[in-house]
């Protein structure tokens, strides 16, 4: 090889949920090197949750003022301040991004690497003209939007979630090929605000992987704010003018058709970095999407290698990896390896910030049908509590799955107002294990919203 090896106790490769073992690693006066081509803070701080949310809630506001006279209050929108829209996320964002840097430049048990890497060898990294190996590393290097084999895709301008959302200007509007979370949060985002939003997904209805009910009404309730084209192909895309021109192609169609936007974000899912960082050169197995192959302690297939996060795939939320990276950082540093604790994954939730927003933990009633589990359904509506009719959301509800003999909770699909708040009360009890008596016997705020997650499961028919 040539090149002299520099050698660490810990290699952390990824500067987000990573960022918690490379600081215990170094707190324990282990000689740490944390390699990281892009901003510190990882996806969701810089591209990811973090500025979406930020910029949703402009969004959510808009839609606020543009009902108020549902409650008697006559406003309107006298225009889009984009400029302060963005200073107020990106200000934020990257000094805060810096900051985590410069912190971990400081820290004299660690070593940052400001470069792209690649595995060379057995636990060998090659970054930037220098190789580095050790005894542990946590490859943490998340994942990127993955881009379809659309024609004529590589050669216009198009952009992805990475970008998208640091637009200089308002776009007048947008095509978004997808039919997911991204596309489901960046629809809500640009339309609120008067960009013309077309989504074209190419199978139905959108957000698919929902619970089937919780899907179909987010689709019917969308498709009335910005156009939706369900079942349809993107067959090619050219640049027209100033604009993008889009070819597609509905399933139930014989003809083609052509669409017309200023912007193209494309939002069909994310791949993960192995492939980048060629991680079977250093043995390390992947599974047949291409994430690494983990077991339940976080360890990959090479001993002293360990994986988290978005590249191990297991789910691809920020608060899956901040609980992985916990426990991939406990097994690592365990003095007795006898002592190494499984991921503990129960009642993992996740959310949709989109309007309305969507909330989900457990499994949805198509899962639980595919595995042949007996359950029992629970419905209720926002608008049949106090504070739904309060509120006036006349299509939000919630949904709940129960296992009949035991009365074990086992899934809760929520579209509305707050879906993301609301979840946590049956996450708590899920992870506590108390079953459906652990809410339908506490007792709730009278009017609070949070009622109708007790309704619900006061209404299942067992």
């Amino acid at each position: 090889m040539g090149k002299k090896i520099k050698r660490f106790d810990v290699i952390v490769i990824g500067s987000g949920s990573g960022l918690e073992i490379s600081s215990q690693a170094a707190e324990m006066g282990l000689k740490t090197a944390v390699v990281e081509k892009g901003p510190f803070g990882g996806t969701c701080l810089n591209r990811g949750c973090i500025p979406s949310k930020i910029l949703i809630h402009s969004a959510d506001v808009a839609e606020t003022i543009k009902n108020s006279s549902i409650f008697g209050v006559n406003s309107k929108i006298t225009g889009i301040n984009w400029k302060k829209m963005q200073e107020r996320v990106w200000k934020v964002i990257d000094k805060d991004a810096k900051e985590i840097e410069q912190g971990n430049r400081e820290n004299k048990n660690m070593r940052v690497y400001k470069t792209e890497s690649k595995f060379v060898a057995q636990k060998t990294l090659e970054v930037g003209k220098e190789l580095i190996t050790a005894d542990k590393i946590f490859i943490c290097a998340g994942t990127r939007p993955s881009i379809p084999p659309i024609k004529g895709l590589d050669k216009i301008r198009y952009y992805t979630s990475d970008d998208v959302m640091r637009l200089k200007k308002q776009p007048s509007s947008m095509i978004i090929i997808g039919g997911g979370y991204i596309a489901a949060e960046m629809a809500h985002f640009f339309s609120s605000l008067g960009t013309k939003v077309t989504i074209v997904a190419r199978s139905s209805p959108l957000i698919r992987d929902e619970d089937k009910d919780i899907a179909e009404t987010f689709t019917e309730i969308v498709s009335k704010k910005y156009k939706v084209m369900l079942d349809t192909d993107t067959l090619a895309v050219n640049k027209k003018g100033n604009k993008i021109e889009v070819e597609v192609q509905e399933k139930d169609k014989k003809q083609s058709k052509k669409l017309e936007a200023e912007i193209l974000l494309i939002a069909t899912g994310r791949v993960p970095n192995t492939d980048i960082l060629q991680v079977e050169k250093t043995g390390i197995k992947t599974n047949k999407n291409g994430f690494v192959a983990i077991n339940e302690y976080t360890e990959a297939s090479v001993p002293g290698v360990y994986a988290i996060g978005d590249i191990a795939g297991i789910y691809l939320f920020k608060h899956s990896a901040n609980l992985e990276a916990s426990y991939s950082a406990y097994n690592a540093f365990v003095k007795n390896q006898k002592e190494k604790i499984k991921v503990d994954y129960r009642a993992m939730p996740h959310a949709i910030f989109s309007s309305p927003q969507v909330a989900s933990v457990g499994m949805t009633e198509q899962e639980l049908q595919d595995k042949k589990i007996k359950y029992a359904v629970g419905k209720y509506n926002y608008h049949d509590t106090a504070m739904g009719l309060a509120i006036e959301d006349k299509e939000g509800f919630v949904k709940v799955l129960v296992e009949p003999k035991t009365r074990k909770i086992l899934g809760c699909h929520i579209l509305g107002t707050d879906a993301s708040t609301l979840i946590h009360e049956v996450i708590v009890v899920m992870k506590a294990g108390l079953g459906v008596s652990g809410i339908t016997g506490a007792v709730h705020v009278h009017p609070a919203l949070s009622e109708v997650i007790q309704r619900a499961f006061e209404s299942v028919e067992y």
